[in-house]
């Protein structure tokens, strides 16, 4: 999204002779505010989130940069794929910084590189913002870390208890990524849920990242005979368990609840109809009922010829509070300033909907309860009467 400089005396000559009675006309001077996209692009499951979300936020660069909405400022992405490897992103985060000099950081995609890296923006005051990192306590880290993706201890209760009333649910099983932050941040947060609510906990089962064969695992859940499974994976992972436990045999009437995580456009494309009934929690669906959020799903859909997902919305929103941030800074290389004027954003209307920051810097989104519609591959509301 690179912006063109113009030069800081422009002058209009015919001929060689300078017009307009002699004197200069002097071009306004762009100033370009740099800003680090650290997505990942490749790197397995992770990809699924770092395409959407770096599409989403170089839409809404384009269009703030068409719109002159900062007036003499331009918003320049400087994008890294970290392919989801964490040692990576601390080396994209250190060059971003020490060599790009970027006032601000949208990233990274996974919250395993967000514990890594965020740390260094922290040290060096620069704000970043995420928008899908979701386990808990990542905003602790420092008072630059902020994120749009409501992190999992402020969903899941809501999606447990939704399942408890609506399904009868007393007994359940869990399967959980060892050796992710995420998978390990969900998996935390559920079992604490279950305890609240006293479900009778019948199994815990896990998996390590780069797994496809999960058949072990799901036929001792199915022994247990729980009434739910509850996912703590992510979308990939979710697809490929969605599939065996149908291929398996699993009693259509045991439910699958999943995490933030698994609340993406792709699950549909590699689950089919075996994601059919599978219930989450989110922040947005692109079904959501709004003026704002049906026009940034339309303008996506018109610039990439697909769909949204969540994290394209959240990262959508991430950009235009950043830009909103710059704004009123007025500067493009005062980071302490712009995360003042980003922390000072407290009524921003989004794509999520209308929000600010909660005092942990996290975006206070009210989360809704959503079912998967395997056949039309959509996410849609739940009814709660």
């Amino acid at each position: 999204m690179a912006s063109v400089t113009l030069s800081r005396r422009a002058v209009l000559t015919i001929g060689g002779a300078v017009a307009l009675s002699g004197s200069a006309v002097f071009a306004q001077t762009t100033r370009v505010a740099k800003i680090g996209l650290v997505q990942s692009t490749t790197g397995g499951s992770a990809a699924l989130y770092g395409i959407q979300q770096k599409q989403a936020i170089e839409l809404a660069f384009a269009e703030i940069n068409a719109a002159n909405t900062l007036k003499d400022i331009k918003l320049e992405a400087i994008h890294a794929d970290d392919g989801a490897d964490r040692g990576q992103t601390v080396n994209i985060f250190q060059r971003l910084i020490r060599q790009d000099k970027v006032v601000a950081i949208l990233g990274p995609t996974l919250s395993n590189s967000a514990f890594a890296a965020d740390p260094i923006a922290q040290q060096a005051g620069i704000p970043v913002i995420a928008s899908s990192n979701t386990a808990p306590n990542l905003t602790k880290m420092g008072d630059f870390i902020f994120r749009t993706s409501i992190p999992e201890d402020q969903v899941f209760p809501t999606v447990l208890r939704y399942a408890v009333q609506k399904r009868g649910i007393k007994k359940v099983a869990l399967i959980y990524g060892l050796d992710d932050a995420l998978t390990r941040g969900a998996h935390d947060v559920q079992k604490k849920a279950v305890t609240e609510l006293g479900l009778e906990q019948v199994g815990i089962e896990s998996y390590q990242r780069g797994d496809v064969d999960f058949s072990a695992q799901l036929t001792k859940i199915r022994e247990q005979k729980p009434d739910a499974v509850i996912l703590g994976t992510l979308a990939e992972e979710a697809a490929a368990i969605l599939r065996q436990a149908r291929q398996l045999g699993f009693d259509d009437k045991i439910t699958f609840i999943g995490c933030n995580a698994n609340i993406s456009a792709k699950l549909f494309d590699l689950a089919g109809p075996a994601a059919d009934g599978i219930i989450v929690g989110a922040s947005w669906f692109e079904g959501y009922d709004s003026p704002r959020s049906k026009a940034f799903v339309a303008a996506y859909q018109k610039r990439y010829g697909s769909s949204p997902d969540i994290y394209a919305a959240q990262g959508y929103d991430a950009a235009y509070l950043l830009a909103e941030a710059i704004r009123r800074a007025d500067d493009v290389t005062n980071s302490r300033l712009t995360r003042d004027k980003l922390a000072s954003i407290s009524d921003f209307e989004g794509v999520l909907g209308r929000f600010g920051w909660s005092a942990d810097r996290d975006a206070t989104v009210q989360p809704k309860v959503l079912i998967g519609d395997g056949k039309s591959k959509v996410f849609v509301a739940a009814a709660t009467s």
